[in-house]
C-alpha cells in the first residue's frame, strides 16, 4: 500500500503557523513523535512552543532546546519531550538522551530530525516547514493515524477561510461560530464595528455546491423573496460572504411562543405559493417518479437492516412506492427548495409581506412536486406541528394555488410517505457511518408522520409492504440501531 500524498498547508502569516501547532496539539496521543524539519528560522520552535503552550493550558516560558538539547513538560496525564538535535554528533546519542523511552510513553517534538539516522520511530508524522513569499509553507507526511489529517484539512480550511475574510475586507471582524448541519458546511458570524455578515464555509465537492447557493439565492430574490444577499464569493474555494438575517429562526421562535405557530407558517405557506408560480430558473435536476422512490430506498439499507439485523428485498417496496408516486405525484413540476422547514426559516418583521419570510439553505434546488415543500414544511422531522395547522396550511395552500383538495390530498400522502421513508434512512445513516446519533431521537416523530400518510386509501399496498418490514422505532429499536454507531469523534 503507497503512502497518502503529502499535505501542503499554505501558511503566510506566523498566526497561521501558531494555529498548525495548537491544532497538532489537540489530537497528539501517548507515543506521538512529530519531526519538525527546515532550514534555521524557518519556524520549527514557533510550531513547537505553540503546540506546548496549546498543551499546557498556559502561556509557558518554552526555551529553545539547541544547548540543552531536551526539554521535558509535564502536561498531565503525558509528559511532552522537546528535542533539538542540531548538535548531535551521532544518531546513538539519541540514546543518552533517553529519547528511546520517550518516543513510547510522551509525546515527542524532534527539530533536526535527521540527526536520528535510522532511529526515526515508526509512524511518525514529518512537518517540513519551507519559505514562501513573505509567509511559509507546511509539507506534512507520514502520521500513525487519519485523525491528523482531518485534523490538518481543518487547519488549511482556517487558513482559506482567513485568506478569503481579509480579500473581502473583513479580516479584522470578531467572529462566532453559529451552526453548522448534516452537511460539511459551517457558519460563522462576523463583527466589524456595528456591521454583521454571516460567513459560508461549503467546502467543494460535496453534494452541495456553493456555486448553487450563489445562483439560487439570485433568483430567488429576483422573485421578491427573502434570501440573503451575497456580498462576496470564492466559488473555488466554497467560501460565500452573506447579509446577515438575524436569529430570529422560526423553530427558536415557536420554542418559546407556541401560540404565533399559525401566524408565522400562514406566510410561508404564501412564499411557495409565489414562488411555484413563477418560472423556475432552467436546468435544475427534474426526477422521475422511480427516481424519487429509488431515494426512499435508504428505509430499507439503513433504517430496517440496522433495526432488524436483516435487509429486506426493497423490490416489492420500491414498486409499490414508484407506483404510489407515479399515480399522485407525477404531474407538471415545480421549484422546491428540498429543506423548507422551521430551521432553515427566519421571521423578519421588520420587512414587508413575502419578504418577511428569511430563507435559507436552498442549494439543492430542483424541480419538484407542489407538495413536496409543504410537507417539509407541516411535517417537521424536528418539531411537532398542530395538526390545526397542517389542516389550516394544506387548505391555504389549495385554495391560492387552485389545487383540488382531494387530488393534492393524495399527493400530499404520497410524497410525505417518501420523504418520511427517505428521512428513516437518512438519520440511521448519519449516526451509523458519520458518528451522529443526535438524529436517532428524531425518528419516532417521522415514524409518527410516515403513519399518518400511509394510512391514506390510495397507500394501501405501501402500507402492507412497510408494516410488514419496517419495525417502529422503539426504544429498543433504537438502542440496537445505536450500538451500531462508532464513536463520536472528539474537537
Amino acid at each position: 500500500m503507497t503512502d497518502p500524498a503529502p499535505q501542503i498547508l499554505d501558511l503566510p502569516t506566523e498566526a497561521d503557523t501558531i494555529r498548525l501547532g495548537e491544532s497538532l496539539a489537540k489530537i497528539a496521543k501517548r507515543g506521538d513523535c512529530i519531526l519538525l524539519e527546515g532550514p534555521i528560522g524557518a519556524g520549527k520552535s514557533t510550531l513547537a512552543r505553540a503546540f506546548i503552550r496549546a498543551r499546557l493550558g498556559r502561556m509557558e516560558d518554552v526555551p529553545s532546546p539547541t544547548f540543552t538539547l531536551v526539554q521535558v513538560y509535564d502536561a498531565g496525564a503525558v509528559e511532552i519531550w522537546h528535542a533539538d538535535l542540531y548538535r548531535l554528533s551521532h544518531p546513538d546519542e539519541v540514546w543518552e538522551l533517553g529519547l528511546d523511552t520517550a518516543f513510547d510513553e510522551s509525546i515527542c517534538l524532534i527539530e533536526w530530525p535527521d540527526r536520528l539516522g535510522q532511529h526515526v520511530p515508526k509512524g511518525a508524522l514529518r512537518v517540513r516547514l519551507e519559505a514562501t513569499g513573505e509567509g511559509r509553507r507546511a509539507v506534512i507526511s507520514g502520521g500513525q493515524s487519519p485523525r491528523y489529517r482531518s485534523s490538518l484539512e481543518k487547519v488549511e480550511r482556517k487558513v482559506m477561510a482567513d485568506r478569503f475574510l481579509v480579500s473581502s475586507g473583513w479580516g479584522a471582524a470578531d467572529r462566532q461560530h453559529l451552526a453548522g448541519d448534516a452537511s460539511d458546511r459551517r457558519y460563522e458570524r462576523l463583527r466589524l464595528g456595528a456591521a454583521t455578515a454571516v460567513l459560508m464555509d461549503n467546502p467543494p465537492g460535496g453534494a452541495d455546491d456553493p456555486g448553487a447557493f450563489l445562483a439560487m439565492a439570485g433568483h430567488l430574490r429576483s422573485l421578491g423573496l427573502s434570501a440573503p444577499e451575497v456580498r462576496a464569493a470564492d466559488i473555488q474555494t466554497g467560501f460565500l460572504l452573506l447579509e446577515d438575517l438575524g436569529d430570529d429562526l422560526y423553530s427558536r421562535l415557536l420554542a418559546t411562543e407556541p401560540s404565533r405557530e399559525a401566524e408565522l407558517y400562514a406566510p410561508a405557506v404564501d412564499v411557495l405559493c409565489h414562488l411555484q408560480a413563477a418560472p423556475a430558473p432552467v436546468g435544475l435536476p427534474d426526477l422521475s417518479a422511480a427516481d424519487w422512490a429509488s431515494a426512499a430506498d435508504l428505509a430499507m439499507v439503513q433504517y430496517a437492516a440496522a433495526a432488524t439485523g436483516q435487509w429486506p428485498d426493497p423490490g416489492p417496496y420500491l414498486k409499490a412506492l414508484e407506483q404510489a408516486l407515479s399515480t399522485h405525484a407525477d404531474g407538471p413540476r415545480v421549484l422546491i427548495l428540498r429543506d423548507y422547514h422551521a430551521d432553515n426559516l427566519l421571521w423578519l418583521p421588520g420587512r414587508d409581506g413575502l419578504r418577511r419570510v428569511g430563507l435559507l439553505d436552498f442549494q439543492l434546488a430542483q424541480m419538484g412536486q407542489p407538495a413536496y415543500d409543504l410537507v417539509s414544511l407541516l411535517q417537521d422531522a424536528r418539531r411537532d406541528v398542530s395538526l390545526a395547522t397542517e389542516v389550516a396550511m394544506v387548505a391555504r395552500f389549495c385554495q391560492v394555488t387552485g389545487a383540488d383538495p382531494d387530488r393534492f390530498a393524495a399527493q400530499y400522502a404520497a410524497v410525505g410517505a417518501q420523504r418520511a421513508l427517505r428521512i428513516l434512512g437518512v438519520f440511521v445513516r448519519l449516526a451509523r457511518v458519520r458518528a451522529k446519533p443526535g438524529y436517532l431521537p428524531l425518528l419516532p416523530r417521522v415514524w409518527g408522520q410516515l403513519q399518518r400518510n400511509l394510512a391514506h386509501p390510495s397507500l394501501a399496498s405501501l402500507r402492507d409492504i412497510c408494516t410488514d418490514v419496517l419495525p417502529e422505532p422503539t426504544p429498543e429499536t433504537l438502542d440496537r440501531i445505536r450500538a451500531q454507531c462508532p464513536p463520536t469523534p472528539s474537537h
